[in-house]
């Protein structure tokens, strides 16, 4: 299902109306097996803007959305620099195997030569789904590109499900499709790397009541890429 793209500013509804714009359609699909994407943020902007970097820390608003599934910070960031934003397009989670998408019309320029899209992958401490400032074609026709899972590096990866998720509280906020355990004991409460880097996945166990991890191994593990990302220039 194809959503209208929200919360877009003024200039860019002048921008509809050109009859030179183009129609630029964004489709967003789950790989995972049991993972879930919380609420989607995704963005039209400028070349000097960045939600995220690959080996660069993580800003307090990309923490917000990778430990507790918070796009309000990174729209409001966006909003600030003029980008065009589509947020929230599955009005909700987004489930494994299920995709989603946003469309408007706009001409591709400098101000808007840029795409992104970041949401937190659950059950996770601080993983997220990552697009980062890439190219948007010029020429009409269909491009796709797959995406990794990242880890934010700003919680340890304990799997333990305890309802957390914001900034500085340890834990995962929950397991939406129902198959985590609990009474783990913890993986770890240490971060081995604080920059943004690929996740180094769950771990998770086959004890439902104990254990080390509140995951379930044959559930929650992945291997990138986790989403698939097709763009549609008309």
């Amino acid at each position: 299902m194809k959503n209208q793209l929200s919360g877009l500013l003024a200039a860019i509804l002048l921008l509809s109306s050109n009859v030179s714009a183009q129609q630029i359609t964004v489709e967003i699909t789950n790989l995972t097996n049991g993972i879930y994407f919380t609420p989607l943020l995704i963005s039209a902007h400028n070349s000097q803007s960045h939600l995220f970097q690959v080996g660069q820390p993580a800003s307090p608003n990309l923490q917000a959305m990778a430990e507790g599934g918070d796009i309000s910070g990174l729209n409001s960031d966006l909003q600030a620099i003029g980008a065009m934003v589509g947020a929230n397009p599955a009005e909700g989670l987004l489930a494994p195997g299920k995709k989603t998408a946003v469309s408007a019309d706009f001409n591709i320029t400098e101000s808007f030569s840029k795409l992104s899209i970041v949401a937190m992958m659950l059950p996770t401490n601080d993983g997220f789904i990552g697009l980062d400032a890439q190219n948007i074609p010029t020429e009409a026709g269909v491009y796709t590109y797959f995406l990794n899972g990242y880890d934010a590096g700003t919680e340890a990866n304990n799997e333990i499900v305890n309802g957390g998720g914001k900034p500085g509280a340890l834990g995962i906020p929950a397991d939406p499709g129902a198959h985590a355990g609990t009474g783990g004991m913890g993986i770890t409460t240490t971060i081995s790397n604080r920059m943004i880097h690929i996740h180094p996945n769950n771990i998770g166990d086959m004890d439902a009541s104990g254990g080390k991890s509140d995951l379930d191994s044959r559930v929650h593990r992945w291997l990138n890429p986790v989403a698939k990302v097709v763009l549609t220039i008309q």
